[in-house]
């Protein structure tokens, strides 16, 4: 049970690892496109960047705490709940454990050997009405933790649309094709999150990251028609 919990901890935190570096390096690098877009200096790309990257990051790992907290509270009312049941009405906590695996296609002997093994199990007793009466599968990752590999997702996958634009104020060779440095190593990192996102979810890791790409691209293709559009307002 340890090493499953362990197991499950783990992808959560990998899912909001992906998930936070996804949205950080597509709205920076839609930062990034918008001012090039409209023929800004590449301070300003640097300014807006890093105030998206701590600010954006800081409101995206707060959300992602009150979310998993939201979910857990909920969770333990539910299991609360059912525990007090279990104690005090067992006849029907029984006969909806029998409604449950009827539904199932269990019948006769077989149905009520499933009836007897469960709720001779107060825990799985719980659970199982928990999974199958709420839908409910209860969360072991810490909603603090969530929030700061969120954070740090958001801010490390999120910096490389800037890095070039950092490596141009010690390399005097960057800076005639900062903007295209820039999109090879977004276009590199949309590929690679996007193929983690894939084993995550189940899909093929190629499509998923040329997916990932293409909803990046199309994301930064925007800010920069936006950009250029409004850049005689500059």
């Amino acid at each position: 049970m340890a090493n499953k919990n362990s197991e499950v901890k783990i992808s959560s935190y990998l899912s909001d690892f992906v998930y936070g570096g996804i949205d950080g390096s597509v709205t920076t690098f839609a930062i990034v496109a918008g001012v090039t877009g409209a023929s800004l200096s590449p301070t300003i790309v640097l300014i807006l960047g890093f105030a998206n990257l701590f600010a954006d990051g800081f409101s995206m790992a707060v959300g992602n705490y009150l979310s998993t907290k939201s979910r857990k509270e909920y969770a333990d009312k539910v299991r609360k709940s059912e525990e007090h049941s279990v104690i005090h009405v067992p006849e029907e906590e029984t006969q909806e454990i029998r409604d449950i695996f009827s539904e199932k296609g269990f019948s006769g002997q077989q149905l009520d050997d499933a009836v007897e093994i469960i709720t001779s199990n107060q825990e799985v007793w719980v659970d199982t009405m928990m999974k199958d009466e709420f839908g409910i599968f209860e969360d072991h990752t810490s909603p603090i933790k969530s929030a700061i590999v969120t954070f740090i997702s958001f801010n490390l996958i999120g910096f490389i649309p800037l890095l070039a634009y950092v490596l141009s104020y010690f390399y005097d060779s960057f800076r005639s094709e900062t903007f295209t440095l820039s999109i090879i190593l977004t276009s590199i990192a949309f590929f690679i999150v996007g193929s983690v996102k894939g084993q995550i979810v189940g899909k093929r890791w190629i499509f998923a990251g040329l997916e990932m790409l293409l909803i990046g691209g199309a994301a930064a293709v925007i800010a920069y028609v936006v950009g250029y559009l409004l850049r005689g307002l500059a």
